[in-house]
């Protein structure tokens, strides 16, 4: 690892500034709006789990959170000055439906070396309603010992019109950490699994009630 809370060959500056980017280049589309921000643990080896409906929420968890991160990021993503700009600031390339362990290790590092590693365990893009989840993020508890903090995004989704409305609010919402213990074997994979799918989508829902609540749509 670079010591620094990120993988191996990565620029800490560059990072930062990709941070600083990230926070704020969408506010000119986006009405967006973070709550519970202070709830990120300052310090110690972090699992953030989030749910994921396009390819707005990293770009946001990325820019909101106080600290640097490292996210597990499909492998398509990485191609060309893209590519090697995403993993200059740190980013993990994983190849969807293949098992490889080279980018859990990765993270399992980051996550040993005190960092901050990212995932969306539904695995592909979807509606991030989490009614699925895969292992690899139950595999990185059980790996590193790492707290979890579940993040909630909503309001990125074009209306079913196709019609996108003018800067629509986008709500973040930070989750209580917790640190759930994932046994052994498959079984235990399994159960971790469900856990964590569970703490998210209990997230999900507070989000969409405040929402409704508040006169913004669901998505």
């Amino acid at each position: 690892m670079s010591g620094d809370g990120l993988p191996e060959g990565s620029v800490g500056t560059l990072h930062d500034a990709g941070r600083v980017f990230a926070r704020y280049y969408l506010r000119s589309a986006f009405r967006i709006r973070v709550h519970g921000r202070e709830r990120v643990p300052a310090t110690g080896p972090l699992l953030v789990i989030a749910n994921h409906s396009s390819m707005i929420e990293p770009q946001l968890i990325f820019g909101m959170l106080p600290r640097r991160s490292a996210f597990l990021v499909k492998a398509e993503m990485f191609g060309g000055i893209v590519g090697k700009f995403m993993l200059a600031i740190g980013q993990i390339p994983l190849k969807r439906g293949e098992i490889d362990r080279k980018p859990l290790m990765t993270a399992v590092g980051v996550l040993k070396d005190g960092g901050v590693v990212g995932i969306f365990p539904e695995g592909t893009r979807g509606t991030g309603d989490v009614g699925a989840a895969e292992r690899g993020a139950a595999w990185l508890v059980r790996a590193s010992g790492a707290t979890v903090l579940p993040v909630a995004t909503r309001g990125t989704l074009k209306p079913a019109d196709g019609k996108r409305r003018w800067r629509p609010r986008v709500d973040i919402l930070v989750g209580e950490p917790f640190s759930p213990k994932v046994g052994p074997g498959k079984t235990g994979l399994d159960q971790g699994t469900e856990e964590l799918r569970g703490e998210l989508a209990a997230l999900v829902k507070t989000l969409d009630d405040w929402r409704a609540e508040h006169g913004f749509g669901a998505v």
